[in-house]
């Protein structure tokens, strides 16, 4: 288990500077929003470029932070059944969610959209729209999402069984808490 663990270790450490390098994406996706609009307003032009990497890079911190979003315990839940119950009931709820609904969902949205970006990629595929982007590195961006998002389902997996055989005071960082 102590392996297990030292592997939840760096899957959280690489969530966790996903997280933080992507971050700076929102500050970008903010200036190129501005410039764009001064540039349509000012000069009467603009171009469907930036439209299209406006919405890459918000694709890419929703995607990209849904690890980190886990890793921080801050994804959607209903505090208020399961805030009542004991932090082992929580654990088990916890580890019964990974297996049955986290775990096959993400990994069905991996599995199904690789060929998709493949495709793309393999294709050039561009945006119909004219002045667009090529396609492919918001398609990425799925899967890419998806495995990080898996990968931290594994490291909390591996931090409630823990939890549950005793070898951690608790179960997950700020599990179940408020921020």
């Amino acid at each position: 288990m102590s392996i297990l663990l030292k592997l939840s270790g760096l899957i959280d450490a690489l969530n966790e500077a996903v997280g933080k390098l992507v971050y700076w994406l929102v500050l970008v996706a903010v200036v190129i929003s501005a410039g764009n609009a001064s540039v349509r307003y000012v000069f009467s032009t603009s171009s469907n470029a930036w439209l299209e990497l406006q919405w890459y890079l918000f694709s890419a911190v929703f995607l990209l932070c849904s690890g980190y979003t886990l890793l921080r315990n801050e994804h959607i839940r209903i505090d208020v059944v399961i805030g009542r119950f004991s932090k082992r009931t929580q654990a088990w709820i916890d580890v019964f969610g990974f297996i049955f609904f986290m775990f096959p969902m993400a990994l069905l949205i991996l599995w199904l959209s690789w060929p998709m970006f493949w495709d793309s990629f393999i294709h050039s595929e561009m945006s119909n729209n004219a002045g667009g982007l090529i396609r492919w590195p918001a398609k990425i961006l799925v899967p890419a999402g998806f495995l990080l998002l898996s990968l931290q389902g594994a490291s909390e997996l591996i931090k409630r069984i823990a939890f549950l055989m005793g070898l951690r005071d608790e179960p997950g960082d700020k599990m179940h808490g408020h921020s």
